[in-house]
């Protein structure tokens, strides 16, 4: 090739840039982007489609067999599934556009939402007991427990638990009232604009049990794990006290239905319920001049279960001594003037125990009152106090008669 000719060919790939190029769209990440999704809706759809031609049937009917009862309702049609990038945590993500590959195809919402976001949206909950005061719809939930009346987040899992190939979010939230109130979990999402939305309820504290949710975690397969207490803490009930269960949900197409765990609690063994009874203590003059007498006390485990110990308290005149013997049986007798205590060994439920307690009064001493209060208490075996079911049978008054 000529001189000439380089020089003729170099113009016209100029002239080429000059008047073509400048028209033409450089494809950038954006477009890659685009046309890789794309591509992994096709794979997606070709494999959810051989899936369900394939294992459709019998799934179905082993769901239907071995699942828990479940009124049919109306389902919403599931969207495509499509896979979103993760946004950043600290912004609410904004969804992407519809994406058409041979035919109109949705992009699901990514429902990943981070504490800060779930605290600062304005949420519906699902409605909570009857007569509670918290607020359901437009509700900003609180990151604390400072007032009653708020819903208070306490926790939250991610996962996918609609089985859309997107991720949701699920909270325990709690409606405060003094020390305790209602609490549910429940699962959020996002919608095609990206504002939180409430997918459903999946388990909710009941006036009988369980009365409190300890804790939640989503597992791989979108199963919600939510760890239940057949008692709530507060008015002097330890949350050790608690009988816990881990309780295992699944969604249904239109709401959670329980799909393992146990479904109900036995007798508390922390729930006591034990009595005392008590005869006269009848006051005899001794050889010494001193006047004796012994009471009759009987306790008795009126509950379910066994009660570690019981304690036993006596709030006698202050003239009125424990005797030397009858007390084997509540060992440990000791306290202040006017008041005697001991505990009482292990009692199996329903099973009773008889203590003959002796007294004395020494010689001369005139008693202040006719009367002494009998009380016992339950204990766990910490010796810490266990409530108890009827504290009306737990104090009884002994009459002081002078033989």
């Amino acid at each position: 090739m000529s001189e000439q000719e380089t020089l003729g060919l170099a113009e016209e790939f100029a002239h080429y840039r000059r008047t073509v190029l400048d028209k033409v769209e450089v494809p950038g990440p954006a477009a890659v982007r685009r046309t890789v999704r794309g591509r992994n809706r096709r794979r997606w759809g070709a494999t959810a489609t051989t899936a369900l031609a394939l294992f459709g049937g019998s799934a179905i009917g082993y769901a239907a067999m071995n699942g828990p009862d479940h009124q049919p309702g109306p389902v919403d049609p599931t969207p495509s599934i499509s896979v979103s990038p993760t946004p950043d945590s600290s912004t609410s993500p904004t969804p992407g556009p519809s994406v058409t590959t041979g035919g109109p195809t949705s992009v699901v919402p990514d429902g990943r939402i981070s504490r800060a976001q779930l605290l600062d949206a304005s949420v519906t909950l699902p409605a909570w007991r009857a007569g509670r005061d918290c607020p359901t719809s437009g509700v900003r939930l609180s990151g604390d427990n400072v007032r009653e009346g708020v819903n208070w987040l306490l926790t939250l899992d991610h996962g996918d638990v609609d089985g859309d190939g997107a991720v949701e979010t699920v909270a325990l939230v709690q409606c405060v009232f003094g020390t305790g109130g209602s609490m549910q979990v429940v699962a959020f999402d996002r919608d095609e604009q990206g504002k939180v939305v409430t997918l459903g309820r999946v388990v909710m504290t009941t006036i009988d049990k369980p009365q409190w949710l300890f804790a939640l975690d989503v597992v791989a397969d979108g199963t919600v794990r939510v760890q239940v207490g057949d008692i709530a803490p507060g008015g002097g009930w330890s949350a050790d006290w608690s009988q816990r269960q881990w309780r295992s949900y699944r969604w249904k197409g239109d709401a959670f239905a329980q799909v393992s765990g146990p479904t109900s609690f036995g007798p508390n063994p922390n729930l006591a319920d034990v009595s005392v009874t008590t005869g006269d203590l009848v006051l005899r003059t001794a050889d010494d001049g001193s006047r004796t007498g012994t009471a009759t006390v009987r306790i008795r485990n009126r509950g379910t279960g066994p009660v570690a110990r019981v304690g036993v308290r006596l709030a006698v005149p202050e003239t009125v001594r424990a005797d030397v013997d009858g007390w084997e049986l509540c060992p440990g007798a000791h306290g202040d003037v006017g008041t005697i205590t001991c505990s009482v060994r292990q009692l199996a439920a329903g099973e009773e125990i008889r203590l003959d307690l002796d007294f004395r009064v020494l010689e001369g001493i005139m008693l202040s009152t006719d009367k002494a209060d009998v009380e016992v208490q339950p204990w766990d075996g910490k010796g810490d106090v266990l409530p108890d079911v009827k504290r009306t049978d737990n104090l009884v008054q002994m009459k002081l008669i002078y033989g």
